[in-house]
């Protein structure tokens, strides 16, 4: 049996997306920037795919613009934003933020802005009391996740959004929701931030789709130059099979998929506690409001991370030890040490993320396989 629970990293593609994919292929191949029939066909589709992207984030009137994925809408989020700014300022950024949001740290200092890092609590959320004491009017953006990639953390963006009212109202607050759209709900408009990340194959659409939600007057620069694609922000020819791709995820998802995928994460969590008492939870409860429907953050010490992961790959089961994007670096997560976790926990912790597609059975398969490997792996760690 094989039981796929790394959803986080990427999500199969869905069927609608592939039968798409399929059609775009030999009859939607068209230039959207072309005059011609075939091709304003495609930029129709387009128009419907951004409309449908603006509603489910409660965005409908504002601006999006088609990225390659999150990672680009976050370096054009925060780089375009502070390169439309004349004076330097202050850019406060979660520390348990993704690689796309916190690499982008030393580029901002580059062009002389003065970074710092807004401390997180042992939830793995930010520490609202910390952000606070932090905010004044030299403030000119906020950076923060909806839903931490690891830990499955859901930030109180009300709360943030409240406090930035209060204490810098000028400042804007960019939101990376690559791993909340769609998982955890969200309006853009009513929480009154200003902009905000999602990418496609998070949510059963394709590789290299992404998006950037701006609200209407938020000024933003160019990264990249050329024909002046996506309001000349983004230019390029666009990627139409993942544009399309995008929009058919959104509109494939369900209310009831996010509930199916958050029962089968607790129960996920109670067999493996079940199989494995000396298991814990990095982040917030499995069960409670703060904790994101799709993403289990466990503990498995003494064994080490590394260790589970590839003896579980040997059953067929595929998991992660932190973001897909820095686990091949095998260093200890930057994300689960800024949560105060100890070096000796981090090394043994392991990610399990779900998606619509996951099923029960796979649910029980992989508990019972982390508990069989954890009572003969535990035998063999040094002390």
């Amino acid at each position: 049996m094989e039981a796929y629970l790394d959803n986080s990293a990427t999500t199969r593609p869905g069927g609608a997306v592939r039968a798409l994919a399929e059609e775009l292929l030999s009859s939607g191949w068209y230039n959207p920037s072309a005059l011609y029939k075939p091709a304003l066909e495609i930029q129709k589709r387009m128009d419907a795919a951004r409309e449908t992207c603006l509603k489910a984030a409660g965005a409908a009137g504002c601006r999006i613009i088609f990225t390659s994925g999150g990672t680009e809408s976050d370096n054009l989020a925060l780089l375009g934003h502070m390169r439309s700014r004349r004076q330097a300022g202050r850019v406060l950024i979660s520390s348990v933020e993704h690689p796309a949001v916190s690499a982008c740290a030393e580029e901002l200092k580059r062009m002389g802005h003065r970074v710092e890092e807004i401390p997180a609590g042992k939830d793995g959320r930010v520490d609202l009391e910390k952000l606070e004491e932090m905010l004044d009017g030299e403030v000119a953006l906020i950076s923060v996740m909806q839903v931490n990639n690891e830990t499955g953390g859901i930030e109180p963006l009300a709360e943030i959004a409240e406090i930035r009212r209060r204490k810098c109202p000028g400042a804007a607050i960019h939101v990376d929701g690559v791993q909340g759209f769609m998982r955890v709900p969200l309006n853009f408009r009513k929480l009154g931030i200003q902009s905000y990340a999602l990418s496609g194959h998070k949510i059963h659409g394709l590789k290299g789709t992404g998006a950037l939600i701006t609200a209407p007057d938020h000024p933003i620069r160019p990264l990249q130059f050329g024909g002046g694609q996506e309001g000349n922000l983004r230019s390029g020819t666009e990627n139409t099979f993942g544009i399309l791709a995008l929009g058919e995820a959104v509109r494939g998802w369900k209310a009831e998929d996010t509930e199916k995928i958050r029962e089968l994460k607790i129960r996920l969590w109670s067999e493996i506690k079940q199989k494995v008492p000396e298991a814990d939870v990095n982040g917030p409860d499995p069960g409670s409001p703060e904790s994101a429907p799709h993403i289990l953050n466990v503990a498995l010490e003494p064994v080490r991370s590394q260790t589970m992961l590839f003896a579980l790959e040997g059953d067929g089961i595929f998991v992660s030890a932190g973001s897909a994007c820095a686990s091949r670096k095998q260093k200890i997560s930057p994300v689960l040490k800024a949560m105060g976790v100890q070096t000796a926990r981090a090394d043994c912790s392991l990610r399990f993320s779900l998606s619509r597609e996951t099923t029960e059975e796979e649910i029980l398969y992989a508990a019972g396989r982390v508990g069989a490997q954890y009572d003969i792996l535990k035998k063999y760690v040094r002390r």
